[in-house]
Formats: C-alpha cells, structure tokens, sequence
C-alpha cells in the first residue's frame, strides 16, 4: 500500500537506483496520474523528466475499442487484427487518425507550452506510470520511445496486474513492478490517497523538473534536455471540466477519497471503514455460469453489502475496462456489491456481429445474474445493473424479462434504443447519463426515455464526450450512479 503517488514514486526510485542517471537516462511519465510518480523517480535518479504522448485511435463506431495508437513525431502502432475484424477501411482510419492527431498536438502545446520535448535518441528511457491495470497506454508509450531512438527502454510502476505485467516483458527492455497483487481489482485500491492529478499540477511538476535540471547541468535554459509535455494516451484533457469540484465534494463526503486515472480507490464506504484505502472485505476471481458457457469475472463485496450491481460493458469492451472499475470502486465504497464480467468469449468476440447482438447479450446476462444470485457471498442482497454503450441495452432488455426482479438499471453513454421494442416492459427505475457533447447519443436517450414507462430520469454530463474522458466527467457518472443505486437498492436480510 502507497500513500499517495509521490511516496510511490520514491519507493520506486529506490528500486531504480541501479540503472544509470543523468545525461544518459531520461524518465518520462504518463500523464497525468504517472507524472507525479515520474518527477520522484527523476529527482532520485538526477535525470531530465519529461512525458509521452500518445493517444488512442478508436473504431468509430465504438470509440472505446482501439485498432492503434499514435504519438508525436508521426509515430503510429496499428492492431491488424481489430482493423480486419471492424472492417475498416483506409478512408476511416485516416479519419480517425486526423482528429486524434490534432487533438495530441493541442494536447502537447497545454503541457508543454514552448519548451521543446527531451530528446531520447540514444538514451535509456524509463517509462513510468502509477499502476498497469491492462497495459495498453504503457505499451504504446514504450513503442513510442524505441519509435523516437531509445537505446534501452525500461518500464517501471508501483502496482500492476501479473498478467498485464507479464505481457509488457516484450514491448520494454526490463519491466519493474513493486507490487503485482493476484487481487488487483482497481489500481487505486493500493493507494491511501488517490486524488486526481489535475492538469496544472503535471504542468507545474514539468517546469518544476526542468528548472532544476537546467540549474543542476549548467544549461541556464531548456536546451536539450527541456521538459516536454505531452496529451494523454488514458486520461488526460484540457483543464476545468464538467461537473469536476461538485463531483469531488459529493464523492468526498459520501464515499471517500475521489478516484481518476482509469481506476479508483475502495478505502472506505458509507457503510463503515471511513479515511484510508483498504482492499475489499471479499474478493474473488469467479466463473460466471451463463448456461451454455462459463465467464471469467471478479466480486468484490464489501462489508454490510446493501446490494449488488452487475456491470455490462460496451461493445469493444470487456471486464477490464477502466472505466467501469472506476465507477465500480466508487459503488463499492458506498457500501454495495459489483460483478465484472465478460459478455463474450474471446472467441465469439472475434464475430463483431455478437457484439451488437443485444437478444444474445441480454440473455448471458439473466443466467448470469440467476448464477449470482445464488452465489453465497451475495445471496439475498438485490440486484441491478450498470450497462455502457450497447451494454445498456442489455441490461434493459433483460430487466424487462418477466420475473426479472431488477431494482435499478443506469446506463453510461448508453445505446437503449437498441432495447426498443422491450422498453416499456422495464420495470426497474432506470438513470440514463449522457456526455452534453455526446450530442447523437443524447437524442436516442431522450427518444428511448418517452418509451420507457417504469420510473426514469435523464441526467446530462455538461460538457462531456461519449467516452467521458474529460477532467471530472467519469467522477460525476459515478456520483449519479452511486446515489441512484443507493436510493433503490434497500438492504435486505441475507437468508
């Protein structure tokens, strides 16, 4: 367990302090959350700090499914596999990575205002992060340092998944990990203090590091080893934000600490632990029994349990997203239940028509939500569901099953219109949050709220885009959800 990032930061430089310092290395952190972890480790090491920049280039049809990545300097990484099975075609991947690329710069010019990036040519680069749930971000980022000329690439974070930890061995030179914990559940659960790392922070840590080293090498000036700094691979946007200070003061006051950076912290809930991280009072990696298949999954319950909440992620999704276990963790501080879980089997995954087939996701989500209800670390608490993009319309079509017993549905950026025909049997109280700037997902919520019949409310995210990766949004997706889920979700005596 970490205090905060810094103290992560300084335990890792320890481990660090054999690799070479200085003019050789540089360390380079991912923004946002990794730069504060990155500044400590470059103050040990008297290396220059700087960022990598890259960003995501998502299937339009489905943003949170990435066919590739970009990064400054014209570097781009494509997975042939996605493009084929998304059917892409040059024309749209061009497209994509047009608007991705002009959003990285804008990115760059934020953080690293005109202080030219540390040149890695030739250099040992240290990447750094706060922790490695799937390592997607980190895998780009160490390609885009060979991209740029790093003789040795070393990937270095306090916590991380084995399995995420293990598959990063090819794509760095060494990998050190301090903690790679079977039951990781979310990367903020091992920190104490998990507060999000805001914009002005990593440009004030940034100016802070390059002054010092200008001071400390004589340059009196950037030079060549002035800081850059880079937009966000994860995370990371433009400063301010929707509904970020409301978001934070709710989430403080009703559960805990406030999360961000793909991940949060289970420290307390309203239920009982109060001030500081703990991990979950159960937590266990299950085989979920859909009937004709078994669905890996994790549980976490915590103590006096008001409920359960089961998540249905989107199409291009899995249990692993970072967004859910985010606004899982802060579900979990509020005192309830939450099942992650894979839809599809990695092979029915490679049909994208089973992603956009709700009857068939609606359907694994019933036998697994009866296979649930049986299980004995959860049996007698009630059931709803947390759905995202097409997983949305899963839930609601299964909640309006006869004799489904749903108390509550919410739906994050959520396709419902794909459940129309069953919309008006929903009986459950449904919350339906869309981005402000989410503008034709919007118009299908509010088309598919006249049909729904059953109580209802429309909540829009100011400001916020359909993935919600704005400074704020995804904290104010996990207030609405926390108190909508807590209001319908009455504690029942476990039999």
């Amino acid at each position: 367990m970490f205090f905060d990032r810094h103290d992560a930061g300084t335990r890792l430089a320890e481990r660090l302090r054999g690799h070479a310092g200085g003019a050789g290395t540089v360390v380079v952190g991912l923004p946002r959350g990794g730069v504060p972890v990155a500044s400590e480790v470059a103050r040990v090491l008297g290396a220059p700090l700087d960022v990598i920049v890259v960003r995501k280039l998502g299937v339009p049809v489905q943003p949170e499914l990435g066919f590739g990545a970009i990064g400054e300097g014209g570097v781009r990484v494509v997975n042939d596999d996605v493009v084929r099975a998304a059917r892409l075609t040059a024309e749209e991947m061009a497209r994509v990575e047009e608007a991705e690329r002009a959003e990285l710069e804008r990115r760059a010019r934020r953080f690293r205002g005109d202080r030219p990036p540390v040149a890695l040519e030739g250099r040992t680069v240290i990447v750094v992060d706060d922790g490695i749930a799937t390592g997607g971000t980190a895998r780009a980022a160490c390609r885009v340092a060979r991209a740029h000329g790093a003789s040795r690439v070393v990937l270095a974070v306090p916590v991380g998944a084995p399995e995420a930890i293990e598959s990063l061995r090819g794509a760095a030179d060494e990998v050190v990990c301090l903690l790679a914990p079977d039951d990781l559940f979310a990367i903020g659960a091992w920190y104490r203090d998990f507060d999000q790392t805001s914009d002005a922070q990593v440009v004030e840590l940034l100016r802070r590091a390059a002054s010092m080293h200008a001071a400390a090498s004589g340059t009196g000036g950037p030079g060549r080893d002035a800081v850059g700094a880079g937009g966000p691979g994860r995370d990371a946007v433009g400063a301010g934000g929707p509904g970020r200070d409301a978001a934070r003061s709710a989430a403080g006051s009703a559960a805990g600490e406030s999360a961000a950076d793909g991940s949060a912290a289970p420290g307390g809930n309203t239920a009982g632990s109060g001030a500081g991280g703990r991990v979950p009072a159960f937590t266990a990696e299950v085989q979920a029994d859909a009937g004709d298949v078994r669905l890996p999954g994790r549980l976490a319950v915590p103590d006096a349990a008001a409920g359960t909440v089961v998540f249905v992620h989107g199409s291009g999704s899995s249990r692993h997203s970072p967004r859910n276990r985010q606004v899982a963790t802060a579900l979990y501080r509020a005192g309830l239940a939450v099942l992650l879980f894979d839809l599809l089997t990695p092979g029915e995954e490679l049909d994208r028509g089973n992603v956009f087939d709700v009857p068939l996701l609606a359907g694994r989500l019933d036998r697994v939500t009866g296979w649930l209800r049986g299980h004995p670390g959860v049996r007698g608490l009630r059931v709803a569901y947390f759905g995202a993009s097409t997983g949305a319309a899963a839930a609601l079509w299964a909640a309006a099953e006869p004799g489904a017993d749903i108390a509550a549905v919410v739906s994050r950026g959520g396709r419902p219109d794909l459940a129309g025909p069953r919309l008006p049997a929903v009986r459950a109280a449904t919350l339906l949050v869309v981005g402000g700037n989410d503008e034709a997902v919007l118009e299908l919520n509010r088309a598919a709220q006249r049909r729904l019949h059953c109580e209802n409310s429309l909540r829009i995210v100011p400001g916020a885009t359909h993935l919600f990766e704005e400074p704020g949004a995804l904290e104010t997706v996990s207030e609405f959800a926390r108190d909508w889920f807590t209001a319908h979700l009455a504690p029942v005596a476990r039999r």
